[in-house]
């Protein structure tokens, strides 16, 4: 889901620094790829949609990896709009700080926590994401966890190891995605 119960537009944002095998946003991944859109057509359709539109979604990519992502993301609200992000948790700090600014976040666990590599091809990958799941469990912020399930990748013991883990942090919103 996008944002569950809103009526959103989704804003596609540029780059990631995982290599998920299974990732169907791939030609999102490179920063050096120029954006489809200026921030300019963004801004004059979002102002079309005030009062039809409930919500924009920063997705991606990873959104916390842009520059702009505070300043987007306040800028959207001051037009009444309300915001949620999709993530990673690649980056802890750009998520702690856009954090207070969202009405609801879907982030995806990709693996228990230690095991993020085998995902992501990044070593040590699972860091941030860990962080910046105890932030967003801290917040009061909506969410949604979810796990896209490759079965070469993940099995059952994996995913039950990550939900206990999630469960013992105090998250109640977990979900699996199948891969496709």
């Amino acid at each position: 889901l996008d944002f569950p119960g809103q009526l959103a537009a989704v804003i596609f944002c540029q780059g990631c620094a995982w290599r998920c095998g299974y990732c169907h946003n791939t030609h999102l991944l490179d920063f050096r790829v120029k954006p489809a859109l200026s921030w300019e057509k963004v801004d004059a359709f979002l102002q079309r949609r005030q009062g039809l539109l409930d919500a924009v979604v920063f997705s991606g990519g990873e959104p916390t990896l842009q520059k702009g992502l505070l300043e987007a993301v306040q800028y959207v609200r001051s037009l009444g709009f309300k915001v949620a992000l999709h993530t990673g948790g690649v980056n802890s700090k750009g998520f702690a700080k856009v954090l207070p600014y969202l009405d609801w976040v879907g982030f995806d666990i990709k693996a228990p926590f230690d095991r993020y590599a085998q995902i992501t091809g990044v070593s040590n990958s699972g860091k941030h994401p860990l962080a910046s799941a105890k932030l967003l469990l801290e917040s009061g912020v909506a969410y949604e966890f979810r796990t896209t399930v490759h079965p070469q990748l993940l099995n059952e013991s994996d995913l039950l190891e990550i939900a206990t883990f999630l469960a013992d942090l105090g998250g109640q919103h977990y979900v699996l995605q199948d891969c496709r």
